[in-house]
């Protein structure tokens, strides 16, 4: 069972620090240039988040929520902004990516912004939080759990059918091992998410969703309700 995290008002009004703003316009010129090659195949369900807000969501959390871990899942992480986020801001960040060329774009984000986020904003994060010094990790694989597309009523999701492994047992890690998810639901396919981070996600973590423009919503996974 899931509990709703009310989002204050005016979260997108929250200055964004200088790191976060010099690399949302550098990761902008980089999926632009991407998207607009014609000599390699286009991949569908890439579409980037609004990532300031996506930011300024994940700074509330960090501050205000109590988290029952320091690590982070971004699902389907993509170019990586989310998880370079997600460690600047102090957590332990993992992205699974099932696309080969999105995670190949993702690592180079990491190579060059994770140093420059850090050194931008872990000075004001609480040093009993801030995660481990290696960078984040990135992983080819379906961030889906071994056998959560059956939790689906419909089988056309585009979150189904990744013809590559569950990422989790290259990780070692279960979805029940991380605190804070990401995810970015295609429309229709939010309540699924939801259904697959209330079954399988350790009660009290929470799910952070970008849903489309001005909508970001946030979850708490209760220990309430048991499912069989």
């Amino acid at each position: 069972m899931l509990e709703k995290i009310d989002l204050p008002a005016g979260l997108d009004e929250r200055p964004l620090p200088k790191a976060v703003r010099g690399m949302i316009h550098d990761l902008h010129l980089r999926i632009e240039a991407f998207q607009d090659r014609w000599d390699v195949p286009q991949i569908e369900q890439f579409v980037a988040a609004d990532y300031e807000l996506v930011f300024q969501t994940l700074a509330w959390i960090r501050q205000s929520q109590v988290q029952t871990g320091n690590r982070f899942l971004e699902w389907g992480c993509g170019f990586a902004a989310v998880t370079v986020m997600a460690d600047a801001l102090g957590w332990n960040a993992i992205g699974i990516e099932s696309e080969v060329t999105l995670i190949e774009h993702g690592r180079k984000t990491v190579q060059d912004w994770t140093g420059p986020m850090r050194d931008g904003l872990r000075q004001n994060v609480a040093a009993e939080t801030v995660g481990d010094a290696s960078p984040p990790e990135l992983i080819v694989g379906n961030f889906l759990p071994a056998g959560a597309e059956a939790l689906a009523d419909d089988p056309t999701l585009p979150s189904l059918g990744h013809p590559v492994a569950s990422a989790y047992d290259e990780l070692g890690l279960d979805l029940d091992d991380f605190a804070v998810v990401y995810s970015y639901p295609w429309p229709g396919e939010d309540e699924f998410h939801e259904t697959v981070f209330a079954k399988f996600a350790a009660p009290g973590s929470i799910l952070v969703q970008f849903a489309g423009p001005h909508d970001m919503r946030a979850w708490r996974r209760l220990a309430s309700r048991r499912f069989a």
